[in-house]
Order: C-alpha cells, then sequence, then structure tokens
C-alpha cells in the first residue's frame, strides 16, 4: 500500500505586495484575451461584407470582387496574414484588373474600413479605365492619364465599336480577300526611272529543230512547244502523258489538291481543233500545267489547302487562268498550297521534295514547285508573299521567276496581302519563265494594284551592255560563266539604314491577312488550322498591331524603298535567294527575281548503300522593279552554258519506307 499523505501545512498570510502582483498577472493576461474575444467581432461584423456570391453570381449590392477567377479580382489581406480581405462594392462593380482592386484596398485600408464602398467608388468609379490603361503596354502607348483613358474607352463604345462592326458587316463576311479591295495601293515603280519601250509580246527566237522522243520520261522534261507546233504530238497525248505521271508520283510527293482531268480533255481537243484549222496560238499552245490551289477555276474546288475550306466552289475565273486559257495551255491540276498560303503543311498530308524524298518541300507554293521538278507538268503558277515562290524553288531546284510587283493581275486569287502578294512560274529554264510571263503578265480592274507594266523583251537584250553587282553569299559559277559571257561584274552591297526589314513585312502581311480572315477568326476556325504555331499564332498577335503603328510601318517601308533604289547602283545582282532578310527587302520594294538552279551536292547522312538523292543549290538574279526582262536575260545566258536546270530528280530511289504507286 502506498503510505498515507502527510497533513498540508496551514497556509501562510499573502503580504500587498504579493496580492498586487497577482492582480497585474490578472490584468495582463486578461485583458487581450477580452480584447479578441469581444472587441474584434464587433468591429469585423461592422466592417465585413457578407459571403461571397456563388460563381457566376451576377451580384446585387454588396457584391463581392475577389481575385484569382475569371469573374471577380482579390487581393492579399494585409491586417489578418493567412486570410483574404473581401471589399463590398456596389452593383455592377466588374473588374478583371489586379491594379484595380489594389486602388480599392488602399482608399479602403486607408480610412481604416469607416468609408462605405458606395463612397470609395465616388473617389474611384469602377470602370475599364485601370483594365485599359494595362493594356495600353501591348500597344506601347502607357502614357495617358486617368481622365483621359475614360475618354478614350466612352469615344470607343460610342464611336469606334458601331464602326468597325459596320465596316465589317459590308466588307468581312467572306475570307480570302476576293472583294472589295483596298484602295490603299502600293506601286512598286520607282520614280524617276527611265521609261522602257514596253513590248506587249516578246519577240521570241526561232526555235531549234527538236523530234520526238521515244519515250514518255523524255518527253515530260523536254520542250514542248515545237513538238505541238510541228504536230509531232497532239495536245491529248501530252494531256494523257502528264496526267499518268501526276498520279503515279502524287502519292509519295503529295502535291495535287484536284486533278481536272475532264477540263484538261477538253481544253487539249480545243487545241488540236484549233492547230488542224491552221490557228496556232502561240508557244503555249496545247501544253498542260498546274495552278496553285488558290487560284479560282469554275466547277472545281478552290480549298487554301485548308480543311475548313476544302469542299469550297468559287465559280469564278482568276485572271491567270482566263490568260493561260487565252494562250491555249491546257489546266490539269489544281496543286497543292500550304494552308492558307503558308508552308507545305495543308489538309490532305505535306508536300515533299522530288529531290530527296525524305525533306518537305518548303512553301507555301508546294505544289507547283514539286510537280514542276518531278516532270509531273511543264510548268505551273505559284503565288508570293514573303518566300512562297524562291523557297520550294530553291529546295526542289527548279527556275522560278517571282516578278514585279503588280505586273500579274491577282483577282480571283486568294490574298494575304494586296501589297505584297504576287503570281509567277515555275519551269525548268528561264525561258521559259519568260514566255509564261508574256502570258499571264496584265492588268485587270478587279485588282487596282496591277498594271500594265512597261517590260523589255528579255530576248533581245545586250547583256555586255549591262553591269551586274555579286554580294558576298552569290555562286561564283553564275558570276564566272556571266563574265565570260561579256557582263561586266562587280562586288556589291545594297547599303540601306532601316534596320526593322523583317518586322515590317510581318507587320503588313499580318494584319492584311487578319483583314482578308477577320471572319474566320471570330468564327473560331483557327483552332482547326493544320499548324497551330502559324497563322494562328500571327493571326492572335495582329489583333494588337494599333492602325497607327501600321501606318508607321508602310512610313518605315517607303524609307526602306528609297534608300533601295538610291543603292542600286546596278542593273541587277547576284546572291542567295533564300536569306530571310532579303526574301522581306524584295518583297517590301517589289523587285523581281529569277530563282536558278546552280547545282548539287550530297545529301547530309547519306545511307551506306548510296543514293542518288540530292541536296540542290541555287542562287537569285535579282533586277529593279520593272527590269525582270533583265533578270530574265541573265539567267538565259547562264543557262545556255550550263546544264543545272537540265537535271532530273531521282524520284524512283525513294527512302526505305517509302513506294510508288504505279
Amino acid at each position: 500500500m502506498r503510505p498515507p499523505r502527510s497533513p498540508r501545512p496551514p497556509p501562510r498570510p499573502h503580504s500587498p505586495s504579493h496580492h498586487r502582483r497577482r492582480r497585474l498577472l490578472i490584468y495582463l493576461v486578461a485583458a487581450p484575451l477580452l480584447y479578441f474575444a469581444i472587441l474584434t467581432p464587433a468591429l469585423a461584423a461592422a466592417a465585413a461584407p457578407p459571403a461571397p456570391p456563388a460563381e457566376g453570381d451576377s451580384g446585387g449590392e454588396g457584391s463581392i470582387i475577389r481575385t484569382r477567377t475569371r469573374t471577380a479580382v482579390a487581393w492579399p489581406a494585409m491586417a489578418w496574414p493567412s486570410k483574404c480581405t473581401w471589399l463590398p462594392l456596389p452593383n455592377n462593380a466588374r473588374c478583371h484588373s489586379y491594379t484595380l482592386v489594389s486602388r480599392y484596398h488602399k482608399i479602403w485600408k486607408d480610412t481604416k474600413g469607416v468609408v462605405s464602398a458606395t463612397e470609395v467608388l465616388k473617389k474611384e468609379p469602377v470602370s475599364d479605365v485601370i483594365a485599359l490603361k494595362d493594356s495600353m503596354k501591348y500597344f506601347d502607348a502607357n502614357f495617358f492619364s486617368d481622365s483621359k483613358l475614360r475618354e478614350m474607352e466612352d469615344g470607343a463604345k460610342e464611336f469606334n465599336v458601331p464602326a468597325f462592326r459596320e465596316n465589317r458587316k459590308l466588307v468581312a463576311s467572306e475570307n480570302g480577300g476576293l472583294h472589295n479591295p483596298s484602295v490603299l495601293l502600293f506601286k512598286s515603280s520607282w520614280s524617276g526611272d527611265s521609261i522602257i519601250s514596253e513590248t506587249r509580246t516578246f519577240n521570241y527566237p526561232g526555235a531549234p529543230a527538236v523530234h520526238r522522243p521515244s519515250n514518255d520520261e523524255d518527253i515530260a522534261f523536254m520542250s514542248l512547244g515545237e513538238l505541238v507546233r510541228t504536230k509531232q504530238i497532239t495536245s491529248r497525248e501530252l494531256t494523257n502523258i502528264f496526267l499518268r505521271r501526276l498520279k503515279r508520283y502524287n502519292p509519295v510527293l503529295e502535291s495535287v489538291v484536284t486533278y481536272t482531268e475532264d477540263l484538261a480533255y477538253k481544253q487539249a481537243k480545243e487545241a488540236d481543233d484549233l492547230l488542224a484549222q491552221g490557228k496556232y496560238l502561240g508557244p503555249l499552245h496545247g501544253i498542260p500545267y498546274g495552278l496553285k490551289d488558290i487560284i479560282a477555276v469554275p466547277h472545281y474546288k478552290t480549298t487554301w489547302g485548308s480543311r475548313t475550306f476544302k469542299n469550297q466552289v468559287l465559280d469564278t475565273e482568276a485572271f491567270v487562268y482566263k490568260r493561260l486559257k487565252s494562250a491555249g495551255a491546257v489546266l490539269v491540276a489544281k496543286l497543292v498550297t500550304g494552308s492558307l498560303a503558308y508552308d507545305d503543311i495543308w489538309f490532305g498530308g505535306r508536300t515533299r521534295n522530288p529531290w530527296n524524298i525524305e525533306e518537305f518541300s518548303t512553301g507555301s507554293s508546294a505544289g507547283p514547285a514539286a510537280s514542276t521538278s518531278a516532270g509531273m507538268v511543264p510548268f505551273a503558277i505559284g503565288s508570293e508573299t514573303a518566300g512562297s515562290i524562291t523557297y520550294p524553288a530553291a529546295r526542289c531546284g527548279v527556275t522560278a521567276l517571282r516578278p514585279t510587283f503588280g505586273t500579274v493581275a491577282r483577282t480571283d486569287v486568294m490574298s494575304i496581302s494586296e501589297s505584297l502578294d504576287k503570281l509567277g512560274p515555275f519551269c525548268r529554264s528561264a525561258v521559259d519563265c519568260a514566255i509564261v510571263l508574256d502570258a499571264i503578265r496584265g492588268k485587270d480592274a478587279g485588282d487596282p494594284s496591277s498594271r500594265e507594266v512597261a517590260l523589255g523583251d528579255p530576248f533581245h537584250v545586250d547583256i555586255t551592255k549591262l553591269t551586274v553587282g555579286y554580294l558576298d553569299d552569290a555562286e561564283m559559277e553564275v558570276v564566272d560563266v556571266l563574265s565570260s559571257k561579256g557582263v561586266k561584274l562587280v562586288p556589291f552591297k545594297l547599303n540601306y539604314t532601316v534596320e526593322s526589314v523583317q518586322s515590317i513585312l510581318n507587320i503588313t502581311m499580318d494584319v492584311d491577312m487578319l483583314a482578308h480572315f477577320d471572319n474566320w477568326q471570330r468564327e473560331g476556325h483557327d483552332d482547326d488550322y493544320e499548324a497551330q504555331d502559324q497563322w494562328p499564332v500571327e493571326l492572335r498577335r495582329a489583333r494588337l498591331i494599333p492602325a497607327v503603328d501600321y501606318i508607321q510601318a508602310q512610313r518605315a517601308r517607303g524609307k526602306l524603298i528609297n534608300e533601295v533604289r538610291d543603292s542600286f547602283t546596278v542593273d541587277a545582282f547576284i546572291g542567295n535567294v533564300t536569306d530571310w532578310e532579303r526574301v522581306c527587302l524584295g518583297n517590301l520594294v517589289g523587285m523581281p527575281v529569277v530563282v536558278v538552279p546552280t547545282g548539287l551536292k550530297t545529301i547530309e547522312d547519306p545511307p551506306k548503300g548510296g543514293t542518288r538523292r540530292r541536296t540542290t543549290v541555287t542562287t537569285g538574279i535579282y533586277a529593279p522593279p520593272d527590269h525582270d526582262h533583265i533578270a530574265l536575260a541573265l539567267a538565259m545566258a547562264y543557262q545556255s552554258a550550263t546544264g543545272h536546270n537540265k537535271q532530273r530528280p531521282p524520284i524512283d530511289d525513294l527512302g526505305p519506307n517509302d513506294s510508288i504507286h504505279r
């Protein structure tokens, strides 16, 4: 058993000082407890708002704004760490700006919660002003006072937005820029140029005698006009040959959107009948060709390469199609354009390069470049806004011409930028490019930027009187060959001070494109676009380009044009045709360039067993605007002394995972 406790001793009496210490201790402990238990809830009840409304509640008197949601905004509490301070606001108090709420909170805090919500709003009215002020940084215009921003907000609501909607209603219901062209026109001619005597039709030299080869492969890669003229082959036979080649190689190259077979045989019969009657329309009489699928042809789809428009039929005749039909040419296919004329990706796949089937053609004139290179068509028409002729022509090793801006009318052709878009030919030689240019050039009322460019005759240029510059990146074989032909070659450099060449082009192209596809974006079709890192991103960004800065870009473009004109002290120059700065500059200025194949080199990492696949080497011959004939004459002189443009791609020598459908 546990022993009993000892009895407790009697208590000792406490001294007065002991009692004073005890009372002080009780006061020190009890007073704070009473303060937090009684006074704080009372004060909080007087100042606190009601509980937060449910998500999506429109709110009434006493509604709150809370942060980190799409419907409200909040801020961290300062007086009570780890909690959230709720600020009551009256009806229609809406804000998506952290900055705005911070300002409300400061007023509320500075008044120690005594000022009512209504009084707070009198000091700082709830509006979109602060959100507008925040957004101004994206326009590089965050210098306005609050009063000016309120004025701007009212003006935008009362005037701008209704005007925007009226204008869109008038002209933006249809996509593609096919109708209602802008009255802001770009003229590429350089003022002060000497006037060239225009040649309406080039004076073609006599064609050498030709004989029909014994096999279709040779026919596909030869000059065909003289064979047709001398009736060694009919247009129907040629149409058969090229339709077979298109169907044979398209499963691998993915370069054809639509075969226009019925139309082709109809046009071939007409060409043969005319020739039988002794009527010869010229060197394109009865020659098959293809069109980039942004060019409208009646009764056939014009898909623009996009799944959104893959069933679109535009029953109109593009100007360029009319011209070729008048020249007796035979349309056999609508050829691939990258989706909405961007790159080589389209709703049906991705177009490949015939010279190396394991790489892609680039774009956006992917189908015209690949099909011409592979001998699937003798020539094709493509377009360029910023590299869409030069890049695929260089990759696929074909001769191509980006003509002076305005030389070929673009009526009934999908538009990206009315001050940049150009149509041009893909061919197997510069001679063929000149022949096709002669057929398609001209002005049309449907394209206010088009004009009758006063071109000289490329077949009658005395190149020995020309001075041609060459850049550091020019292919020296071209320099040496032209020098041996009597051309004066000098080192050259374009001098200009404008550093924003690429951004000028991007601003111009993206804003113009968005204007033509405004409805497409508003309806959410950009979510269906084939490559989300391309047009969708660029056109969303274009929404934030102010009109004033678009105009400033055009003024900077004018300064660039003047500086390039003053620096262009030669008749033409030679240089890399895929240099991006030069691509941007050439399109902003509107100058012509001929893409010229200059050789082949071994592909990187060739298979151990060897391959015939090659990487193409090209260069560009540039001339001032309206001097396309100079660039063409120099290209013809070079090709007359070399055979690079006559090489045939090894499209039957495929990669290990490819096959030809015969």
